[in-house]
């Protein structure tokens, strides 16, 4: 064989090989990336979970002092029961953005009846100061904030899988992979957390 023709043969298996093993690479990295994503998306339930958790506990010290609140009561229930059916029957984070938005504005009703059963709580001096209320208020407010770290956790594991996944020269391959490594969706604000809260003394 020539010296050309060798040449020709090794252009043509770099032309083959290199965009392969570019393909490889990136497969591996968006698996891993994927992988981070849903370890980030079981804290995020883990986290919530905790909280629904704590619910029916803090209800039923609240219940004992208020008895007569039944509509609080009622509220918390009904969006307890919201939370656990808009949960990700798969256990994945939801690529759909419409699905995250259901998760959210489920978690987000939560929040609202919980707060409202705190305003109740406050009608009731001798409940506050009782120390299974006050545990109970404490791994509540622990958890909210455990939950804002970990759905911060989830966006920054999200926009690293999303910036691999849109890259160069990942993009032209990851079409073939059909619906496996779709675009990450992210957690956003809550609605009207643009606008300060109004305090009035």
């Amino acid at each position: 064989m020539s010296k050309k023709a060798l040449i020709v043969l090794g252009i043509i298996a770099a032309a083959i090989l290199l965009p392969a093993g570019c393909a490889v690479s990136g497969y591996n990295d968006l698996v891993s990336l994927d992988q981070q994503v849903q370890a980030q998306w079981a804290q995020v339930e883990n986290v919530y979970q905790r909280r629904l958790d704590l619910i029916p506990n803090l209800v039923e010290t609240v219940k004992g002092a208020a008895a007569f609140e039944k509509d609080t009561f009622t509220a918390v229930t009904e969006a307890r029961s919201r939370v656990a059916q808009a949960s990700a029957p798969s256990g994945r984070a939801p690529d759909d953005p419409a699905a995250l938005q259901k998760y959210q504005q489920a978690q987000e009703q939560l929040s609202g009846a919980l707060s409202r059963l705190l305003v109740v709580v406050e009608r009731y001096p001798d409940l506050k100061a009782t120390q299974n209320f006050r545990d109970l208020q404490a791994q509540l407010e622990g958890t909210e904030n455990r939950i804002a770290v970990e759905r911060m956790r989830f966006n920054e594991a999200a926009q690293s899988f999303n910036a691999r996944r849109n890259s160069f020269p990942t993009v032209l391959f990851v079409a073939f992979f059909g619906g496996r490594f779709q675009e990450k969706v992210y957690f956003r604000a809550e609605s009207g957390a643009e606008k300060a809260p109004k305090v009035g003394f």
